[in-house]
């Protein structure tokens, strides 16, 4: 008779945006950013589905860990084989564009413990990070001018992030330079966010209103732009907070090579090419704020996608890549 090993209780864990503290999930809601540090208990999947509908939990990979130690969490507390799935589905739901959330999704109700494949999910995600960080350090020089848009740092991440974790590997190395950030309209990402973790990390930054991004490409000597993603397709074409593609546009005419930070997991191998990526729409009050204007109409999608034509590398964890390498 073979005996089944019981699935592993899980472990402790912690990050700059989500944790896990042997009997309950916390997430840092990054709403309240940068003036208040609030964590909020994710005792059910529904609590976890609100907080990355409204943006508490955000950022391509963070998603995708905090879905599955949600559904992870689910497990321990008793749910059923049925409850997991339907959560499994509502949460692969909760926003249409970042790939990572639907295979994190996959991959706990594909497995026989969906807690022990969160906790190899979340251990994975640091190790991406530290990987990424490593492979993109090379392409920051000391002395250098860089600029980045909206935010994939440690906290749109388990790790030390995407984007911001290439910076944080580059000042790892001792190399000194300065950060521009636009503020990423409509919600602040890059204002609110990045800036809050460059002072962190103590890394110099300027912050920008995103109609200055070509001012400063042309007068400010930028050597180098490193942005995050939410879906790279199949042949490199991808989807990044708005803003992305114009920014990728100026940075070409002003010969400025620009560089895509993202784990393997945010590769969609189904999706062929960047016409193919669903672009989340979001509701005009983001827009309209607090300005009134009731009866405008609006238009607010919350990505735009970048074609791989104007990428100089992908900087993903398992090295720099060409688009020849998407080609192949």
């Amino acid at each position: 008779m073979t005996l089944t090993k019981p699935p592993e209780p899980m472990k402790p864990v912690e990050s700059m945006g989500l944790r896990y503290d042997g009997q309950k999930l916390w997430f840092l809601d990054q709403t309240l950013l940068p003036h208040r540090e609030e964590w909020l208990v994710a005792e059910h999947p529904s609590v976890m589905i609100e907080a990355i509908k409204m943006l508490r939990v955000r950022g391509a990979p963070l998603i995708g860990v905090a879905a599955a130690m949600s559904l992870g969490d689910f497990e321990q507390r008793g749910a059923s084989r049925a409850e997991l799935v339907e959560a499994g589905r509502q949460l692969a739901s909760a926003r249409p564009t970042a790939i990572n959330l639907m295979h994190a999704v996959d991959r706990c109700l594909a497995a026989r413990s969906a807690a022990e494949e969160a906790q190899a999910i979340f251990a994975e995600d640091v190790a991406l990070c530290q990987r990424i960080g490593r492979h993109g350090a090379g392409l920051i020089n000391d002395g250098s001018n860089v600029m980045t848009i909206c935010n994939a740092g440690a906290i749109a991440t388990v790790g030390i992030g995407t984007a911001l974790g290439v910076f944080a590997a580059a000042k790892a190395q001792g190399k000194k330079f300065h950060v521009f950030v636009p503020e990423t309209r409509p919600l602040l990402q890059g204002a609110r966010l990045t800036t809050w973790e460059l002072n962190r990390l103590g890394i110099p930054f300027t912050l920008i209103c995103d109609n200055m991004m070509g001012i400063v490409l042309s007068r400010k000597k930028i050597q180098t732009v490193v942005v995050g993603a939410d879906r790279i397709a199949k042949n490199g074409d991808f989807a990044n907070k708005i803003g992305t593609y114009g920014l990728a546009v100026m940075a070409r005419y002003h010969g400025v090579p620009f560089y895509v930070a993202a784990p393997h997991t945010t590769v969609d191998h189904k999706t062929l090419r960047g016409e193919d990526i669903p672009v989340e729409t979001r509701h005009a009050g983001e827009v309209i704020g607090t300005a009134g204007l009731a009866a405008a109409e609006v238009y607010n999608p919350a990505f735009d996608v970048t074609p791989a034509d104007l990428v100089t590398g992908w900087i993903l964890d398992s090295g720099l890549k060409t688009k020849n390498d998407f080609l192949e």
